[in-house]
């Protein structure tokens, strides 16, 4: 899908006492299958998340059941998720939900350079869409 067009990326991001940040990526895109769905990101504008995934850009998808991560582990099963790893993770955003400030490093739903390694987020959506190249 994300070959066909050129493609910008918004990830919002809402912790359990009411925060709501956002981070925002003017290049968006994800290889095809057959080279393990390779995740291209860049052009990051600040509202106020950090960049958790300036680590993962040129990463392929890592699940459990298929480790393609660049990490001597699998991140995917160490982390209970499934993700752009690279060698681990500065986000997890699909990782086990767990409600908030924890004790246990990496797990849970993570955007590192927001919460840190201990904090598991409320909610994170992640939203595509097609960038006008003919708008000034």
């Amino acid at each position: 899908m994300t070959q066909k067009k050129k493609y910008e990326l918004r990830v919002d991001l809402e912790d359990f006492q009411g925060g709501v940040v956002h981070a925002k990526y003017s290049s968006f895109s994800i290889d095809p299958e057959s080279d393990g769905y390779r995740l291209h990101v860049s052009g990051y504008a600040d509202g106020g998340a950090g960049d958790a995934l300036v680590n993962h850009d040129g990463q392929k998808f890592s699940t459990f059941d298929k480790d393609q991560d660049s990490s001597s582990e699998n991140c995917a099963l160490l982390y209970f998720g499934a993700f752009w790893y690279n060698n681990c993770h500065h986000a997890n955003i699909n990782g086990v939900y767990m409600w908030g400030a924890h004790s246990r490093y990496g797990y849970g739903v993570i955007w590192n350079q927001w919460k840190g390694f201990y904090y598991s987020l409320k909610s994170v959506t992640m939203k595509i869409r097609p960038i006008n190249l003919k708008a000034k």
